[in-house]
């Protein structure tokens, strides 16, 4: 299990590194070029996918627009300046208080 939280890290890490890729070769790119409204605006659109998926679509289709979500809140985040660890933490002291 570890190892595919790793994953989230490695994600995270990856969308630090393409943000300042030329934005004609990465995604990432295009949307930290866009600013922040672009972000926020894609953010969005895929939570609304995401319900969409939960309400009447496959496992499958909820499975790929959870990433699509965990994705663009990851590049919403490293917009932010806010590390995935301090979400972690506010996470794990939260769940030290149930």
């Amino acid at each position: 299990m570890n190892e595919k939280l790793d994953v989230l890290n490695k994600l995270a890490m990856t969308i630090k590194i393409n943000k300042n890729k030329k934005f004609e070769d990465s995604y990432t790119a295009r949307l930290f070029d866009k600013g922040k409204e672009k972000i926020a605006n894609k953010f969005g659109e895929e939570s609304f996918e995401l319900t969409t998926a939960f309400l009447s679509q496959t496992k499958k289709d909820l499975t790929e627009e959870t990433s699509d979500l965990i994705y663009h809140l990851l590049v919403l985040l490293e917009y932010s300046d806010i590390k995935l660890d301090q979400v972690l933490e506010i996470l794990e002291n939260r769940m030290k208080k149930n």
